[in-house]
């Protein structure tokens, strides 16, 4: 077990993967190619605490246990119920209280199971009509920043907006200081665990003499181990973050179900990421096939003119940018997320991410896909030193 396991990648699954190797008593070695660790769970730097791309978690799944179990996930927000009394919902160019009729019936309707086979949109189309199965896929592009998500499987989005919008209350949890903190509190853990951490360190070619996770997006993945089958389908996004003075008329979450756009406050749960007196808001809008990121950047003001009245003028932060393949694997009809890129390789190598085989979505991808890594790899480190000790058994 004094053979080190190499953890390439720093960010979720990295952490996630070092963390469980080490609990072990395993050696571990962790690259990470940029400056600080984190990954997409990072932050910009207080007063204003934002992240790439909207960062909760789900409190119902294995993944969120192993994150409780070791106080990562410590410290939790609520919303006041006067915030929560301003969510809303956009149709035919309005904001409303409620979603539509078909939308409302399609929440109740947990019990229904969606082919694998068949697309989102057309299987939603024939169960209610044409246009509460638009509405239903855009309603859920705030997990998918797909701008099409109609298109991807009936199963894989049915079972995501069931998760996210159906009728049962959802375990949606948000950690104080934002996913910050929580990686912050993953590196310590790492730390006190006695794992090798070495940023700036860019690895270009495979390590030998112990296992390897990889826990790099699959173009990395990709490049490092050179095989080309390692490819995932992803969403495309623009990112707008805001902070603004507080106002009596500002919206805290909004659907946008005319164009899959999303709006939400962050500091109605955690009022620690912006000023006191100020609000921090991201809001996201899918970009389009053939659209530009500014096209899509001014559909997405659009969006914050009619969710936070007179923004510009109000504003004390302000961030543009495009998220592209950072949501986690999107299935398409067919397929299910045990088609995706296995977590064993062979050869001692196992990758860990959101776009490999692993349930979940987004970030628990990474996590699921991790744990499963680390275990894999302890396991071949142990068979590997019992190999060892019968060697030297014979030999002497």
């Amino acid at each position: 077990m004094n053979t080190p396991v190499t953890v390439i990648g720093g960010g979720l699954a990295g952490l996630t993967a070092a963390i469980a190797v080490a609990e072990t008593g395993a050696t571990v070695r962790l690259y990470e190619a940029h400056s600080t660790l984190g990954g997409r769970g990072r932050a910009t730097e207080p007063p204003h605490v934002a992240h790439e791309g909207a960062h909760v978690f789900y409190a119902d799944g294995p993944h969120y246990t192993w994150l409780k179990k070791r106080g990562f996930v410590d410290g939790l927000g609520w919303p006041a119920p006067v915030d929560a009394a301003k969510i809303a919902f956009r149709v035919g160019g309005k904001l409303r209280r409620v979603p539509p009729l078909g939308m409302l019936r399609a929440q109740a309707s947990g019990w229904l199971h969606a082919p694998v086979d068949l697309d989102f949109h057309s299987w939603a189309a024939r169960r209610w009509d044409d246009r509460t199965a638009i509405r239903l896929a855009n309603a859920i592009s705030v997990v998918t920043y797909d701008a099409d998500t109609g298109r991807l499987s009936a199963a894989f989005v049915w079972d995501l907006f069931q998760r996210a919008l159906g009728a049962k209350i959802p375990a949606v949890r948000w950690v104080r200081g934002g996913w910050q903190r929580t990686i912050d509190r993953m590196v310590t853990r790492a730390t006190d665990l006695g794992v090798t951490i070495e940023t700036g360190a860019r690895v270009v070619e495979l390590p030998t003499g112990g296992p390897v996770i990889v826990a790099t997006d699959l173009d990395s993945a990709r490049r490092l181990l050179g095989d080309e089958t390692l490819h995932g389908t992803g969403g495309f996004a623009a990112l707008l973050d805001i902070a603004v003075t507080k106002g009596r008329h500002d919206r805290t979450i909004v659907f946008d179900l005319d164009e899959a756009g999303f709006h939400e406050c962050y500091t109605m749960q955690d009022d620690t990421i912006a000023p006191a007196g100020e609000s921090l808001y991201q809001l996201q809008m899918p970009i389009r096939a053939g659209e530009s990121r500014d096209a899509a950047h001014h559909r997405l003001e659009a969006l914050a003119d009619a969710t936070i009245p007179d923004w510009r003028s109000r504003k004390t932060f302000h961030r543009k940018s495009t998220a592209k393949n950072r949501t986690g694997a999107l299935d398409l009809p067919g397929t299910t997320w045990r088609d995706r890129p296995a977590i064993d390789r062979g050869d001692g190598v196992y990758l860990a991410g959101d776009m490999v085989a692993a349930p979940g979505m987004r970030g628990e991808i990474s996590i699921n896909s991790a744990l499963i890594a680390a275990e894999s790899a302890v396991a071949a480190l142990r068979t590997r030193t019992i190999s060892g000790a019968e060697i030297r058994l014979r030999t002497e």
